[in-house]
Parts: structure tokens; C-alpha cells; sequence
């Protein structure tokens, strides 16, 4: 259907003046699915990555919804409810519904951790007819009669496999389990683990499913090049890179926060404009850096996997993977900040010999063999070989899992030492309360 426009989907006449303000003319293909069966009442399971218009293809009929024949809110209600797993994807997706919905007069919210209750009680306190929030705030807000969520007539979560990653299954069924269960539901996962499954089973009635790219496809648009560097001269290949002026608003990957700290000091120390993003880091620094990279005011983000697929802002020239992830899915997000809003762009991995086995679980995810490029950095000298061979493989793999060295070779292999999971989504050594999951959202 290449004649289709938001006009033909029937998008009311308030949301398209706002749409075509923002040039937002044609829509996405899950958009195109997506909105008459939600116009229509139904649930919906969308299997779709980030960067394929799902904000808009679950909001613009939420909009739609909520303002035909509006009533008002009463004090401390939800009228309709998404969840996110990280903040700044829920404080992107509250902007984009008002974007959306300028010409209607509908309250929203959003209300996560890392900041101080108070303003967001403020801002509940009347009732609001959308509420973007974070699993663990939310909870918090419920749990003390700050919010009533008996009214919610519409329901989304966004994201769901990394609501899963980040532990947040348990809380999202406390949350359903406080939900009417005359409503409409909506879930959004790139893939479908079997957690995911049953909460699909659980919260979804016959749900119209909706799947628009491939499990573990990456961006058609997206180059790809990877270059085998040791550790000890990643920084200098990516200030070499640098020097490409190309390189004009470019996210760097790292796996740790303490990584992506040093890469962002380095940065600054050879006159690279940068910042980093992480966990650690308060929400308001979070914010402060995604506003200063999305205004061009810094040329370079260094963030973690938090922000996989929680930045969205066009124009990204490159995203750098200085450390490959150890989920392989955590590529095709990471990349998928790139080339987006129909433009093309770049992802330049490195990796070094203790990745290999990373890089081998990326290319059988994403069924492609990433292009390999030869740099011109000098040979490392003796003392750094040395130092090379004794800097430990890389951490972070999910669930206890040991790294290199166990058994088969792999990250990911059977650590006997670990100690047992429960509820098979994160290890029980790693699980906290509330506020603490949520501080790290």
C-alpha cells in the first residue's frame, strides 16, 4: 500500500495537524498495522526493534482514544498507563505523545527514579489521562496511595525483553495485577523469550500480532565495519577515526560505567566535546547530557547499554561499539541509534581477542558477516604485549555465567561457583528492592 497516509488510516484531524507539523507524512509499516486494529479495540503484540516509528504507531491511537468524548480525570487517576524500562526512554515517549497530541487537551505524566517524588506526586495529584512511567517508581507511587491505577482503560509496555534483562518482569505482573481487566493492551518486544511469552498469554486477549523486521535483523541502512584492535590501542584508533569530520554526532558504546567514564575523559583531554551516560549517573545528568548531544553541543556520547534503546535523535552519523556487548542483542540496538527517521548511518565495532566469541554470537544473531577493515596503528611494542596478556577478559555476562576460560570458550559458559537463579530473569544475588532497580533504570 504505497498511497497509504495517516489520512487513510483514520487518524483524527487534531493528530494529523500535529503530525504534519513535525513532516511526519508517511507512516512507518508497523504504524500501517498497527493503528486500525488498535482504532479498532484490539489488543496487539508488536515484535519490533527500535528506530520503527512504535511510539507513534501505539500513541496516535491512545491520543485518539482518550479524546473522543473526554472526561476528565479524577484526582490521583490513570486513565491509560505505559511502561518503560528506562528512563530516558519514558521521558522520550512522554515528549513524543505531547508532540502528538499539541491540539488536545489531555493531562500526562511521567514519573521514574533517580529524581525526587515530590513534583511527579504534583503532577498526579488532579489525575492525568496518560502516564508514562518506570516499574519500580510506580510501584513506590501506588504503594503509597499517591496513584490509582483501578481505572486504567488502556495499557502498553514498551520494550519488554529489556524489562526482562533489567529484572522488572516481577514488578510489571504487580502492576498488571492491579489493572481492570476490561482494558486494552498493548505489548512491544524486539524478541520473544519464553518469559515473555507468558506474559504476552497473561495480559493479552487474542491479540492481533504484528511482527515487522526478523528477530535480530539490523538496519537495512546501517553500514558495518569492524576493526580487530588490542585493548591498549582502542582509544588511540578512536581518536584516529575522529578525525573524520564525518564523524559529526557519534555515540560510543562501552559495557561498563566505569568504561565509558575513562573514554569520555579521554575524549575531552584530546578536545573531543563528550559526555557520559550511565546508571551512576542522577537523572537530571542523564538529561543534561542527552539535551547538550541532541543540540550538538557535544560531538560525542559515551553511554552504556542503558541507553541502547532509550536514545532517540536523529542525525546520529556513527555508533562505535569501543567494547563489544556480550548479549548479542544488544548490538542490533546499540546500532539501531544510527540511521534512523529514514537516513542512513555507520557502526564501527572493535574488537580485540578476548571478543572474538562476542563477535561470533553477534554475526549468528544477525546472520551477517561484518566487514572487516585493516587499521594502520602501529605494532605493539614488547612491554605492551606483555601488559596485554595479563589484562583480564572481559565481565559482564548474564545470569553468574563465567566468561573466557570456562569450559567451552564462550562467554556465557556454566560457572559452577555461581550462585543459583530464581524466577529464571536475573540472578538472586542482584535482586534489591524497588527504588534500587529502579535507580538503575
Amino acid at each position: 500500500m504505497t498511497d497509504t497516509t495517516f489520512t487513510t488510516l483514520g487518524v483524527a484531524e487534531p493528530i494529523l495537524r500535529a503530525l504534519a507539523a513535525e513532516n511526519y507524512t508517511i507512516p512507518t509499516p508497523i504504524q500501517t498495522k498497527a493503528i486500525p486494529a488498535l482504532l479498532s479495540g484490539r489488543d496487539l503484540l508488536g515484535i519490533a526493534q527500535t528506530g520503527t516509528g512504535k511510539t507513534a504507531a501505539f500513541g496516535i491511537p491512545l491520543l485518539q482514544k482518550l479524546s473522543i468524548g473526554h472526561v476528565p480525570p479524577r484526582q490521583r487517576e490513570a486513565k491509560s498507563l505505559i511502561l518503560a524500562p528506562t528512563r530516558e526512554l519514558a521521558v522520550q515517549i512522554e515528549q513524543s505523545l505531547r508532540t502528538y497530541g499539541r491540539f488536545l487537551n489531555l493531562k500526562m505524566a511521567v514519573i521514574l527514579g533517580g529524581v525526587s517524588q515530590h513534583s511527579q506526586i504534583n503532577a498526579t495529584k488532579n489525575g492525568v489521562d496518560i502516564l508514562v512511567a518506570t516499574p519500580g517508581r510506580l510501584l513506590d507511587l501506588v504503594n503509597q496511595r499517591q496513584i490509582n491505577l483501578g481505572n486504567v482503560s488502556t495499557f502498553i509496555v514498551d520494550e519488554a525483553d529489556r524489562m526482562l534483562d533489567m529484572g522488572f518482569i516481577r514488578d510489571v505482573r504487580k502492576i498488571v495485577a492491579m489493572l481492570p481487566r476490561d482494558r486494552q493492551s498493548m505489548l512491544f518486544s524486539a524478541t520473544m523469550p519464553d518469559d515473555i511469552v507468558k506474559l504476552v498469554g497473561d495480559m493479552l486477549k487474542t491479540p492481533e500480532r504484528i511482527e515487522v523486521a526478523p528477530q535480530g535483523r539490523t538496519a537495512d541502512r546501517v553500514t558495518q565495519t569492524l576493526y580487530y584492535v588490542p585493548t591498549m590501542q582502542k582509544r588511540q584508533l578512536l581518536m584516529h577515526l575522529l578525525k573524520n569530520e564525518a564523524m559529526n554526532r557519534v555515540i560510543v558504546f562501552t559495557r561498563t560505567k566505569h568504561g565509558a567514564n575513562k573514554v569520555a575523559e579521554h575524549l575531552l583531554k584530546n578536545g573531543v566535546s563528550s559526555d557520559a551516560i550511565h546508571g551512576n549517573k542522577s537523572q537530571n545528568a542523564r538529561q543534561r547530557a542527552l539535551d547538550m548531544f541532541r543540540s550538538g553541543k557535544i560531538r560525542a556520547l559515551v553511554a552504556t547499554d542503558i541507553a541502547a534503546r532509550g536514545i532517540d535523535i536523529d542525525d546520529i552519523s556513527h555508533v562505535v561499539n569501543f567494547e563489544l556487548p556480550n548479549e548479542p542483542e544488544s548490538y542490533v540496538h546499540r546500532i539501531g541509534r544510527t540511521a534512523r527517521a529514514g537516513a542512513g548511518g555507520s557502526a564501527i565495532s572493535f574488537c580485540d581477542g578476548s571478543e572474538r566469541a562476542y563477535l561470533r554470537d553477534i554475526e549468528r544473531l544477525t546472520r551477517l558477516k561484518i566487514d572487516v577493515v585493516a587499521h594502520d596503528l602501529p605494532d605493539l611494542t614488547p612491554d605492551q604485549i606483555k601488559a596485554q596478556a595479563e589484562t583480564r577478559p572481559p565481565h559482564g555476562h548474564r545470569h553468574g555465567n563465567g566468561g573466557h576460560g570456562k569450559p567451552n570458550g564462550k562467554p556465557g559458559g556454566h560457572n559452577p561457583h555461581a550462585p543459583a537463579k530464581r524466577n529464571g530473569s536475573r540472578p538472586h544475588w542482584k535482586r534489591g528492592g524497588d527504588k534500587k532497580r529502579d535507580a538503575a533504570a
